[in-house]
């Protein structure tokens, strides 16, 4: 596991907010801190995949409008094999397994609801494997992935440790 303390999350919270924002500004805005120290930490969680920095596309500027999650129950032993599947289709923004009703989990982005409808009846539906498929129109997303922040008691929690190796 990654050793955060708290200069690193500063770090990732500053870039969640810009990802293009230089390590000189990011230097700025943290204060006791070198833009130099500050490449060195982005470089380091990087390579150690802790972060990505990227741009994210957003379906909606591309014309696809309509969002559906569409939860799949699949043949036991072909869980992997169609989740993979699934991944390689461009209209398929996210692929996760699961443990519980549904054995694998897609959300698929399209121009409208018909679309969807083709895609789920014509196509996943056939993909060896799959025998049951439920889907639900997404018409709002509040909060997407990219927009995750770490939680306030894991930098609780970095700081109370940072403490007490201060005190020792």
């Amino acid at each position: 596991m990654y050793n955060f303390d708290k200069i690193d999350v500063k770090i990732v919270n500053l870039l969640l907010d810009d990802g293009r924002m230089p390590a000189s500004e990011v230097a700025r805005r943290i204060g006791d801190i070198s833009e130099r120290a500050v490449r060195y930490r982005i470089d380091r969680m990087v390579d150690d995949g802790v972060i990505r920095v990227s741009a994210v596309a957003k379906p909606q500027a591309f014309g696809l409008t309509t969002i559906a999650d569409v939860w799949l129950e699949v043949e036991s032993d072909r869980i992997i094999e169609v989740a993979r599947k699934m991944a390689e289709f461009d209209n398929v923004s996210y692929v996760a397994c699961g443990i519980g009703e549904s054995d694998v989990s897609i959300q698929i982005v399209a121009k409208d609801t018909a679309e969807i409808y083709q895609f789920v009846t014509e196509v996943v539906r056939k993909v060896p494997g799959v025998r049951k498929t439920t889907t639900s129109i997404v018409p709002l997303i509040i909060k997407d992935v990219y927009q995750w922040r770490i939680p306030e008691r894991i930098t609780q929690a970095i700081a109370e440790q940072e403490s007490s190796i201060a005190k020792e």
